[in-house]
């Protein structure tokens, strides 16, 4: 029986204390003693977002000493599978070392997914590195509208879980090529009978605000009525994370750049917006931040942050100020 001692508080249902240690800027940067990874200004222009302006010291301070930490768990990952495929007598196939990388709309995920992307294929134990956006496992445009939800697009219902809980468990029984649907960002739309092909990769990272979210999926895996989470096949799982306020004002910013650029390709589904004056684009953007976007970050995306192994925290310059790292 627990008993409370006298003069002692007794820990609360929330009131626990989250298991990560966190690291300044600083002494993060310090832990990148060996890689030689490297990224030239080009190079990370290339990489970047829309409306996102990383520095080398960024790349240096932030993003290599975390692909080093990567390129250990993976390497750690593969060495204990090599024990259980030595205890099955080699009947365990190539198996690749998935990552998720989770966070709000316009928190730069993206961005951080190909910056790794780059800097882990440079290692040469695991060269092979896919990144894999669940924007493709979205229900195409006609099944949300059939259903009523195209306005919430992003929330979880608006996904085909069950169809990326079979692709990533193909990606871990050791499938030679597994397909992922692709989504066009021009359309707005899944593209039909057009796939990602992903062929024995060593690493695979998956990218997408709903990766670590638990609802409900029965999938086909089994015929038991127990349930698969996509978290469940994820090796390591990263978390964006920034205060709303300024992913309302990110999102804000890369509308407006869109307006002026993709939106005035007449092929895209956003053309109609191309035209809109300053203020009439803060408002729309705004509104769809009030209505979609951030109810979908404060209901369904940020109370899965704990449940991530690392959490990048950015400041108002998408900078990122603070890492935590769980430790158990």
């Amino acid at each position: 029986m627990l008993t409370r001692q006298k003069g002692v508080n007794m820990p609360t249902e929330t009131s626990y204390i989250l298991p990560y240690t966190t690291f300044e800027r600083e002494e993060w940067a310090s832990f990148d003693t060996t890689s030689n990874t490297k990224l030239t200004e080009n190079e990370i222009e290339e990489l970047q977002g829309i409306n996102r302006q990383i520095s080398t010291a960024e790349v240096a301070q932030i993003y290599r000493p975390l692909t080093r930490l990567l390129h250990l768990y993976a390497i750690a990952t593969k060495e204990r599978r090599q024990i259980t495929t030595s205890f099955l007598n080699n009947r365990i196939r190539k198996v690749p070392f998935i990552i998720g990388i989770a966070g709000s709309v316009a928190v730069g995920k993206s961005t951080t997914a190909r910056l790794l992307q780059h800097l882990l294929s440079t290692y040469t134990e695991h060269s092979s590195v896919e990144l894999v956006t669940t924007d493709g496992f979205l229900y195409p445009n006609r099944i949300l509208e059939e259903k009523g939800i195209l306005n919430r697009k992003g929330f979880p219902e608006s996904y085909d879980t069950g169809r990326l809980i079979q692709f990533l468990a193909d990606l871990k029984t050791g499938k030679t090529e597994v397909l992922a649907p692709i989504y066009s960002h021009l359309e707005y739309d899944v593209i039909k009978n057009e796939y990602q092909h992903v062929t024995e990769p060593d690493i695979v990272i998956v990218e997408g605000i709903n990766v670590l979210q638990v609802q409900s999926s029965k999938t086909k895996l089994t015929k038991s009525s127990s349930q698969l989470f996509v978290s469940d096949f994820f090796d390591f799982s990263i978390y964006v994370d920034a205060e709303e306020s300024n992913l309302l004002e990110w999102y804000i910013d890369r509308f407006k750049i869109l307006r002026n650029t993709a939106f005035r390709n007449p092929e895209s589904y956003f053309h109609r917006y191309a035209h809109l004056t300053d203020e009439e684009a803060v408002k729309f953007a705004t509104d769809v931040w009030t209505n979609i976007n951030g109810k979908n970050l404060r209901l369904n995306i940020l109370p899965t942050r704990s449940r991530a192994n690392l959490i990048l925290e950015k400041g108002t310059n998408h900078s990122v100020s603070r890492i935590k790292l769980r430790t158990i």
